[in-house]
């Protein structure tokens, strides 16, 4: 396509090569154009396809003197085929030269006349003693189609009955390659290629064998490693690759030697190669990474698309390989080992499979190629291929003995997959080609390990999940088993499986992290791609049962019951007309609800406090991550160096690796977060939830909430000085008392400090809280079912008059019929979560140490939370392998759950506590 050149019957006049020609019709009586195409010449035998002179068989072509003086008329001058000449044309045409010596050894002639056999340019003798007539098609079982291919046609027959008769190595060794191009297919019916080498496989044990190696026939090329099922499993794991490896040290990135002997598709052979260079990787790549490649324990993957024109031009003849692993032997001297081929595309053999996993099926062979444009072509070997077939997947898997400490491997295997290509338009088509060196163990032990964990920490979950239903049901105040506890327990239990699945995960990621990059012996390997499919179904399963814990605890905090008790009570009265009767009267003074707003708002704000910051957490793990370069902990190869060569090879991402880093940043980061905020922050800055209990008490304000139908949290801010609706110079006065100790203490009972309490309520105080509680609420339901007599208002103040005197009467003991008592939790009961005493007669109010109201707070329920990012963010990057992205969408979800949080938590906090919303800012 880059010159010019004149058609057949035109003689060239000038020209320099390129697209400047000029062509000149030759005359009638001289229409041939001589070889060189600048003259023409008359041809007494004829013309070629071409318009050149052509000859007979056995006859050359002469156009000049021996002087270069061009002949008006072409010779055909016949060579000497008789005894002491023994010549012929050579395949050009052009000179006579000695025939081939089977035709001299035959016929003591250049003839290969009848009974005699002629076949791909020998000649031999008609006996009984050949093998049989092979069949010249080759099978392309992914298209369906079988061809009669004209190699197979020009090569085959000569080629098995050379080798037989004559052990000549060459044929041998082509028809070895003819063997591999038809996916050796071993079937002892067929007498096709491999059925020929098989034949001759068989009947030539009386020659011996090559390196103590029963499979390896003198002039035979080295196929098979023989077909006794089970043979695989001896190959592969019998004996051990007798080297060991390491990853620290002196030796450490110890290359793997691996060289190959290359012959092209005739049999001869080419040379030995080292794999560094790349010649079995079809995609383009720089020689840095190439050579990466081979570094032991580095896990390398390379897949591109190459079009089929470029695979057609760079591979116009097929080159067979037999691999070999180069190691140093006790003595100082250079050993190989050979390296079996597992071939995918193992046809006409009903004994095996080679797929799956059961070694005892597989049928290894010895011989590969990367690509097949000759077999394909049919009729004419000038002509572009029909079909080609192309090794589109090679892997040399590297397998570690199971308990080494030292390194030990088993001997290395090669697994090629081919894709056979119909060829129809080269130029739009293309084919996805890849190549891997990954790096093994049996998980088999590991994957035990985790199933019995997994068992008994889920058998564990089922009796805490059974307690915390049990609690559940107390706290509710009901003691029989409904739907409603079967459905409360299955959340329970999503939770705590949530927290089995993500120890084991969070486990096993840190343990391969820790053991794979900090090994010096190798002792162990990542698992494969294909083994991490359990791992990853155990973080989707610990996700989505923690996101539906997290919804659960979203509902229940956001259904809690909750009221401000306010203390305080009016200081003398004022003088109040009354309307419509124009007379004047006394009544109490007003006491000011600002500061039960005061109280709402900062309860508002609390509801979302956590005892870590969110946006620095997630700022930090990708700070740490992708700044710092601990997401290089990850990359499936052995070092644990924090920082990359940008030029180098990057190994791929182990999903296990990326887990085991992400999670031990967050809870790293986290747990110290938790101990900043609680050691210094708190302390000495603020705390937000120690604070509001002062605040309540200084504003005389009590918080009663239930989180259950009969269970909940009580904190009193009764203040200690009778009034908190003062003004300043009173208040900094009371506040400098209480500091001098000369007023009594702020507990519920006298002479403690207790203000926070658990409280577990009696049935009857339910009852009637609900009552007054009812009213609170009515004038959201139907119409006809408010109170006509007074408006929507009145009523509600009157409910919430009510439900404070009624709240703080009880609280005083006012109530004997539903009075309390206060007393410590026992130690099993703190541990378990439950109360084992029932509130039948008496509520319980017990002693909150700390303060355990902030469960209904996302204070108090921070490892839920954690542990909901950390999947969330694992999850995210595990299906796009972003870091950043991950940060993100954590960051938004966590934004958007807030919003969420603040929002409904605010309107359940008017609806219950009757504060307009209006003054929630």
């Amino acid at each position: 396509g880059s010159s010019c050149v004149c058609e057949p019957g035109y003689r060239m006049v000038s020209g320099s090569g390129g697209f400047s020609v000029t062509c000149e019709k030759c005359p009638e009586n001289m229409s041939g154009v001589t070889q060189d195409g600048w003259n023409c010449i008359t041809c007494p035998k004829g013309l070629t396809s071409k318009g050149n002179c052509k000859c007979p068989n056995n006859e050359i072509l002469v156009e000049r003197n021996i002087d270069g003086v061009l002949l008006n008329e072409a010779l055909c001058i016949p060579c000497n085929g008789s005894e002491q000449s023994f010549s012929a044309s050579d395949a050009s045409g052009s000179r006579c030269v000695r025939c081939e010596k089977t035709f001299i050894q035959v016929s003591k002639s250049c003839d290969c006349n009848s009974p005699n056999i002629l076949t791909g340019g020998l000649c031999f003798l008609a006996h009984e003693g050949l093998p049989p007539k092979g069949v010249a098609t080759v099978r392309f079982a992914q298209l369906g189609i079988t061809l009669t291919s004209a190699w197979f046609l020009k090569n085959l027959q000569s080629s098995a009955f050379a080798c037989w008769l004559y052990s000549n190595l060459t044929a041998c060794q082509a028809l070895g390659n003819m063997c591999v191009m038809n996916m050796n297919s071993l079937s002892s019916s067929r007498t096709d290629a491999c059925g020929l080498f098989q034949y001759i496989f068989v009947s030539t044990a009386r020659v011996g064998i090559i390196h103590s190696i029963p499979y390896w026939r003198h002039n035979l090329p080295w196929l098979y490693y023989g077909d006794q099922p089970g043979l695989a499993s001896q190959v592969l794991e019998k004996n051990h690759f007798p080297t060991t490896f390491t990853f620290k040290g002196a030796d450490k990135d110890v290359k793997l030697k691996f060289i190959a002997a290359s012959f092209d598709a005739a049999g001869n052979f080419l040379k030995w190669q080292s794999l560094e260079g790349g010649i079995l990787q079809l995609c383009p790549d720089t020689q840095t990474k190439l050579n990466a490649a081979y570094i032991f324990g580095t896990t390398y993957q390379q897949s591109c698309k190459i079009s089929v024109s470029k695979i057609l031009l760079d591979f116009v003849n097929p080159v067979f390989y037999d691999l070999f692993l180069e190691y140093n032997g006790g003595n100082g001297q250079q050993h190989l080992w050979a390296v079996p081929v597992l071939n995918l595309n193992l046809q006409y053999n009903e004994k095996f499979v080679n797929q799956g996993s059961n070694m005892n099926n597989w049928l290894l062979t010895r011989r590969f190629f990367l690509v097949d444009a000759l077999s394909g072509k049919e009729n004419d070997l000038e002509k572009p291929p029909r079909v080609i077939r192309i090794a589109s997947k090679i892997t040399i898997s590297i397998r570690l003995v199971s308990h080494t400490q030292r390194g030990t491997i088993y001997p290395p295997l090669i697994t090629v997959a081919y894709t056979d290509v119909l060829i129809q338009n080269p130029e739009t088509q293309s084919v996805m080609v890849s190549f891997a060196v990954s790096y093994e163990m049996n998980q088999s032990e590991a994957q035990i390990q985790t199933d019995i964990a997994l068992g008994v920490l889920g058998g564990l979950a089922v009796l805490w999940s059974l307690l915390k239903t049990a609690g559940w049901k107390r706290r509710t105040g009901s003691s029989i088993i409904d739907l409603q506890t079967v459905f409360k327990f299955l959340l329970f239990y999503a939770g705590d499986l949530a927290n089995v699945f993500f120890i084991i995960t969070v486990g096993t990621g840190i343990y391969w992290l820790v053991f794979f990059k900090a090994q010096q012996f190798v002792s162990v390997l990542l698992p494969l791609p294909s083994q991490e499919e359990d791992f990853v179904t155990y973080i989707a399963c610990a996700f989505s049962l923690k996101a539906l814990q997290f919804l659960h605890l979203l509902v229940s905090q956001l259904a809690i019951d909750i009221f401000f008790i306010d203390w305080e009570r009016p200081k003398g009265k004022v003088l109040k007309a009354v309307e419509g009767e124009g007379v004047i009267k006394s009544s109490a003074a007003p006491v000011s609800i600002w500061r039960t707003y005061f109280i709402a708002n900062e309860w508002n704000e609390i509801q979302t406090v956590r005892k870590i910051n969110p946006l620095f957490q997630v700022l930090a793990v990708l700070f740490f991550l992708e700044v710092v370069g601990f997401s290089n902990l990850a990359l499936m190869d052995a070092s644990s160096s924090l920082t990359r060569n940008s030029e180098s090879y990057v190994a791929p991402w182990s999903r296990i690796l990326r887990f085991g880093v992400s999670a031990a940043l967050w809870i790293a980061i986290a747990i110290l977060q938790v101990i900043f905020f609680a050691v210094i922050y708190e302390r000495f800055v603020e705390d937000k939830i120690s604070q509001f209990v002062d605040l309540c008490c200084v504003s005389n304000i009590s918080v009663f909430l239930l989180s259950h139908n009969c269970f909940g949290h009580y904190i009193h801010g009764r203040s200690v000085h009778g009034h908190a609706d003062t003004n300043m110079e009173e208040m900094n006065m009371n506040l400098k008392r209480e500091a001098e100790n000369l007023c009594s203490q702020r507990g519920l009972l006298p002479n403690t400090d207790g203000q926070t309490f658990q409280i577990s309520i009696s049935r009857k105080m339910r009852l009637h809280y609900d009552w007054i509680h009812e009213t609170l609420t009515r004038k959201r339901g139907p119409a006809r079912l408010l109170d006509s007599s007074a408006n929507t208002f009145e009523q509600s103040t009157r409910a919430y008059n009510a439900m404070n005197k009624f709240l703080s009467s009880f609280i005083d003991h006012v109530h004997k019929e539903m009075d309390y008592i206060v007393k410590d939790k026992l130690l099993l009961e703190r541990i378990l979560g439950m109360e084992f005493m029932e509130p039948i007669e008496k509520s319980i109010f017990y002693n909150d140490e700390g303060h355990s109201f902030s469960d209904v707070l996302y204070y108090g329920n921070e490892t839920t939370l954690l542990i909901f990012d950390i999947l969330f963010f694992s999850v995210v990057d595990l299906a796009s392998q972003s870091f950043v992205l991950a940060a993100i969408l954590t960051y938004l979800q966590q934004e958007l759950f807030r919003f969420i949080r603040n929002t409904l938590g605010q309107k359940n906090l008017a609806s219950k506590t009757l504060v307009d919303q209006r003054f929630l800012i």
